[in-house]
């Protein structure tokens, strides 16, 4: 390799390097409202929301929660348009009308979902 090809690959402008993440959009319904977050693929839905000020928890589970073990199924939410369930307890939630685990959700497609607001601590069927 010329010392020019050596010096245009260690060039931190190179015209060749990668462009920013695509950004994903999620919708979030609360409060009779919608709220429209930008996420990078890969990113757990738990933490976007908790990161975003839209907590999925109740004021009692906001701090006893199994911290997105999958585990304390207290981080539900109403999934309205994504991806099937891949984690066990949300293909058993979806086939049985309960919230699915946030902290089970990888945002790697445009998501709607619906905070539960009337649950206690796991969210009722639907």
């Amino acid at each position: 390799m010329s010392d020019a090809t050596v010096r245009a690959m260690d060039d931190p402008d190179r015209s060749d390097k990668p462009t920013d993440d695509p950004q994903l959009t999620v919708t979030v319904r609360h409060d009779g409202t919608e709220t429209t977050l930008e996420t990078s693929p890969g990113t757990n839905l738990r933490e976007l929301l908790l990161e975003r000020g839209l907590s999925p928890y109740t004021t009692v589970t906001e701090r006893l929660n199994c911290g997105g073990r999958g585990l304390c199924a207290t981080c539900g939410v109403r999934v309205r348009a994504g991806p099937d369930p891949t984690h066990w307890h949300d293909e058993l939630a979806e086939r049985f009308g309960y919230p699915r685990l946030s902290c089970q959700i990888t945002v790697e497609t445009d998501l709607v979902v619906e905070l539960v607001e009337d649950k206690r601590v796991w969210g009722g069927r639907e």
